[in-house]
């Protein structure tokens, strides 16, 4: 069986979700994503990690995602 790509370790980062092996979290990984960087300059700026890495990441953000409550954002419609 493979290992898992995304751990949560209470000794590592506070226990925030985080790429096996290293210190790079989650949240970390989803905001340099959403501020515009891409992929490949995300990998070229952290070498020690993998595509399937990234999309371990992204997988796991949807997970979490998927299993809460959500509530509107901004306006809504009257």
């Amino acid at each position: 069986m493979d290992q898992p790509l995304i751990i949560s370790d209470p000794k590592i980062c506070l226990g925030k979700p985080t790429i096996a092996g290293t210190r790079m979290t989650v949240e970390f990984i989803l905001e340099s994503l959403g501020a515009g960087e891409t992929v490949e300059q995300f990998l070229e700026a952290h070498p020690h990690l993998s595509h399937d890495a990234i999309l371990a990441a992204l997988a796991y953000a949807a997970r979490a995602l998927g299993s809460e409550e959500t509530y509107p954002i901004g306006n809504t419609a009257a």
